[in-house]
């Protein structure tokens, strides 16, 4: 399975949004603490931004806030804001394939595969992934007084 940059990008932008939501953020803020390609990420956040996982607000106090709150939006709606389909064997979709004879129960395992990574993406969330990465994160270090 390939998991493209636009997918990748996304993701990461939308945690930077969610762990800011009091404000917005702008791509450059966004491209500046992920490393992530400016323009590649404008374009991406527009693909956010249509499948309403972002909202945005222009001016000089612009920038752009979750689109919903972190806990309705898994890395399933991610993927399929940037890159439409989950998985595609030469441009068909598992459910479409039909193979002749021996390799006719291929196709069954690639919708197999495409279920398991569709559950396991769609059972992830943008708050779950913050959460995680807070248990992981070191408590800071307290001074002695």
């Amino acid at each position: 399975m390939h998991i493209s940059a636009k997918a990748d990008y996304a993701a990461r932008a939308l945690l930077e949004l969610a762990c800011e939501p009091s404000r917005p953020l702008t791509c450059e803020a966004i491209a500046s603490s992920q490393g992530i390609p400016f323009r590649f990420l404008k374009s991406v956040v527009g693909d956010l931004r249509r499948a309403g996982l972002v909202r945005s607000q222009r001016g000089c106090e612009g920038g752009y806030w979750l689109g919903r709150p972190a806990d309705e939006i898994t890395l399933l709606d991610v993927s399929r804001a940037v890159d439409g389909e989950l998985l595609t064997l030469r441009g068909a979709v598992p459910g479409d394939l039909d193979y002749p004879g021996a390799a006719a129960g291929l196709p069954g395992v690639y919708r197999h595969i495409e279920a398991d990574v569709s559950a396991l993406l769609g059972g992830t969330t943008v708050a779950a992934l913050l959460a995680a990465e807070a248990r992981e994160r070191p408590p800071a270090h307290q001074g002695a007084a």
